[in-house]
């Protein structure tokens, strides 16, 4: 179930709190292919799982950038914002990538708003995500993701 927040103001109750985790997603061999389409990382690590199966990960990995890019459809799920105009991803503080994604696995993300700071005519929050892989203790990815709401 999503945390539902009425508007800017109703983010402040929520500072400091986990606002929830996202269901299980798989990663898959076409997914990782049509991210490596979009950005032209055609690298055999990634895009060759014959060859992958050879290499250091035991298979096909997915593109860090690309378990990144999920944030914002994961994110969705846990966090719904009402009552205002618009909201915009803003950037990221920080980004790291401490295990690899294996492609057929299932990963989700854990979010908690750590900063929250008012400007006129909105807010900017900073929001820590941890990504999961099912199976495995080590976190994916870790980011420091930044939105802007607008009144």
């Amino acid at each position: 179930m999503a945390t539902e927040i009425e508007n800017i103001e109703g983010f402040e109750k929520y500072l400091g709190s986990e606002l929830g985790v996202s269901r299980w997603h798989l990663v898959t061999q076409e997914q990782v292919n049509l991210f490596a389409d979009a950005t032209g990382d055609h690298q055999w690590i990634h895009v060759d799982p014959e060859k992958a199966k050879l290499g250091p990960f035991g298979g096909p990995i997915a593109h860090g950038y690309l378990t990144l890019s999920l944030a914002p459809v994961l994110l969705g799920e846990i966090l719904s914002v009402k009552g205002i105009s618009f909201g915009v991803n803003y950037g990221c503080n920080k980004v790291r990538f401490p295990s690899p994604v294996m492609v057929g696995n299932r990963i989700r993300i854990r979010a908690v708003l750590f900063s929250l700071d008012k400007f006129d005519g909105g807010a900017q929050a900073q929001i820590n995500l941890t990504f999961e892989q099912e199976n495995t203790e080590k976190p994916c990815c870790v980011a420091e993701v930044i939105y802007r709401y607008y009144n």
